[in-house]
């Protein structure tokens, strides 16, 4: 089974015409992991892409997310067939639950229930969830068991650690992706990443991503300029001093970037 590459293509908002260049220009430069959603509205743009790339599809680590509205009995698994109709796969990598239901409209039970069901039918080779607190991990943990949750992808950046999720998940041998991890550019002004960054050579963008990867997480920033992909990819190459660790540790200010209506209680 293919492991999550570090860095992935985020397509949040992106759709059309521009995700497709976006998406070709990243599998040139070397990005071998795509994380879209039914509710981003572009699985058939990131299964155009996958169609056409020269790229073999068991190269490429794909994750989807399945919407709040597909959680009730009987929903789950024909969404994500049509999820994979429309991706032009016959299997995901990953399949997440993009967020618990809110206010526990439909019982957990179910729909994690009929996510196992979709990974033991060969839909999806993992499973996971995200957007999940610790007390809704462990609920999720007490239904389907130790070790079945493999991911939890949250908004974790310099500004937003999202420490006891983190903790937790380690805990429990759950892989963390962090969504946002530039939170939504406010990263580029700090002053702590621009002097850390000055002194590497490399642009507090970079520094913050390098954090997130040192940190053993996976990172799925958005960006639709090949310079801005590049530049992503090359954090991978970035090491951190532990001062430098330390430092930017020093940054979190519970900034949350997404916070619906419909969150859950957070941490």
């Amino acid at each position: 089974m293919m492991k999550m590459p570090a860095i992935g293509l985020g397509t949040f908002r992106l759709k059309g015409e521009p995700l497709v260049a976006t998406l070709n220009t990243g599998l040139e430069l070397g990005y071998r992991h795509i994380d879209t959603a039914q509710i981003y509205d572009n699985e058939s743009e990131v299964g155009q892409v996958l169609a056409s790339t020269s790229v073999l599809r068991q190269d490429i680590y794909l994750t989807t997310k399945v919407w709040t509205s597909e959680f009730g009995p009987g929903k789950l698994i024909p969404s994500l067939k049509t999820s994979l109709d429309k991706l032009s796969t016959d299997y995901l990598d990953l399949a997440l639950i993009h967020w618990p239901s809110p206010q526990d409209e439909v019982p957990m039970a179910v729909y994690l229930e009929q996510l196992a069901e979709a990974k033991a039918q060969g839909l999806t080779r993992e499973i996971g969830v995200s957007n999940f607190t610790v007390a809704q991990l462990k609920e999720a943990i007490a239904i389907l068991g130790p070790g079945a949750i493999a991911h939890q992808q949250v908004e974790i950046h310099p500004l937003l650690q999202n420490r006891k999720v983190v903790e937790f998940c380690r805990e429990q041998g759950i892989a963390l992706t962090a969504y946002m991890p530039l939170a939504y550019g406010k990263v580029l002004s700090e002053p702590l990443l621009l002097e850390i960054g000055k002194r590497h050579g490399v642009s507090p963008a970079q520094v913050s991503l390098a954090w997130l990867l040192a940190q053993g997480m996976a990172v799925i920033p958005s960006s639709t300029k090949r310079e801005n992909q590049a530049a992503n990819l090359g954090a991978l190459e970035i090491r951190l001093s532990s001062d430098e660790m330390a430092q930017i540790a020093t940054l979190d200010r519970g900034e949350r970037c997404a916070n619906p209506d419909f969150a859950p209680a957070w941490d």
